[in-house]
């Protein structure tokens, strides 16, 4: 029985794999989450949970220490990447420095597996998409810088101290347990919970932007063979949909699904990158990965789930670290 650290338990990936890990495997799961963005609700009441947030290296250690931990899934992340320039400090620390902290524990405690959920912000806009796993990095914005400087940190790790890790690169996941009340993150959760609040669901700039959408549970397995498959240690793989659609006709599908009268606000323009989606055949090849559930089939599973959930409050952040060229949208 191989005993496994998911971060991020509370989470939308997190809390699916530790699912599915629990349903199909006889190994014991345990979960890190400081449930800034997930909730409790979501953790599989199989797991060791472990409440506080991974820049408390005392605390992490603490953990490795009882738990011998063998395999380590690192998903906690702030994923706001279009705020990121805002709260540069605190993006920083929760996506970079709380990284290392896990690293430096997974070197100190001999983990044999280490696999990094980064991102497809990583490509920048510097690339024409399908972005492949071998460009180089060109990040646009401190979000991404700081899953760059991860990547950067565990091939060093594996270089000078043999830990073993993969570098997944997810794209635009979505569905059951996603944080819907968080106004900065995950486009369809967040019309998901203005279109439930009575709202209409607001784009940023034309819609013309291009992404391709990832049903969470098509990537549950391929993480799972991430840390399994020996061909994957010092791989970096996308992982996501192999479809694309336009951000305008993303929300014109949620709106079909919900059959309700509703139509896009739009919003200014943020800084961003405008057309992005990623190859996937290294995932087919590495992680079996499959592509089983498309976005409208995707959407109205998450709708309904939606529709069954407490009527949160909507986090909203009190002060921003930088107000300066701030959109208006998202001003105190």
């Amino acid at each position: 029985m191989k005993r496994i650290l998911i971060t991020g338990i509370a989470g939308l990936l997190g809390s699916r794999l530790a699912d599915w890990i629990i349903k199909n495997t006889k190994h014991k799961v345990i979960g890190i989450d400081d449930l800034s963005g997930g909730f409790l609700e979501n953790i599989n009441r199989e797991v060791q949970f472990y409440k506080f947030n991974l820049i408390d290296l005392e605390a992490l250690k603490g953990v490795f220490e009882k738990e011998k931990i063998d395999i380590v899934y690192h998903f906690a992340a702030y994923a706001a990447e279009g705020l990121s320039p805002f709260i540069r400090k605190y993006n920083y620390e929760n996506n970079l420095i709380a990284s290392t902290n896990l690293i430096t524990c997974s070197i100190q405690y001999d983990v044999s597996r280490f696999v990094f959920a980064s991102s497809m912000s990583v490509y920048g806009n510097k690339y024409d998409p399908p972005f492949k796993e071998d460009l180089a990095q060109a990040p646009i914005d401190p979000y991404a810088v700081a899953k760059y400087a991860v990547e950067m940190d565990l091939e060093i790790a594996k270089q000078q101290h043999g830990l073993n890790y993969t570098i997944v690169r997810p794209h635009n996941f979505y569905g059951i347990n996603q944080n819907i009340w968080d106004k900065y993150r995950n486009v369809l959760g967040i019309w998901m919970y203005q279109i439930l609040n009575k709202k209409n669901p607001t784009i940023f700039g034309d819609g013309s932007q291009v992404r391709a959408f990832s049903y969470v549970d098509d990537s549950v397995i391929p993480f799972w063979n991430a840390s399994q498959n020996d061909k994957c240690i010092g791989e970096i793989i996308n992982l996501g949909g192999i479809k694309e659609y336009s951000i305008k006709d993303a929300c014109n599908i949620l709106i079909n699904v919900t059959g309700l009268n509703v139509k896009p606000v739009y919003l200014e323009p943020r800084h961003e990158t405008k057309y992005a989606w990623s190859t996937w055949d290294k995932s087919v090849k590495l992680l079996n990965f499959k592509h089983e559930v498309d976005l409208e089939e995707g959407i109205k599973k998450m709708w309904l789930w939606a529709n069954n959930q407490p009527n949160r409050e909507r986090f909203t952040w009190p002060k921003y670290e930088l107000n300066k060229g701030i959109y208006e949208y998202w001003k105190n």
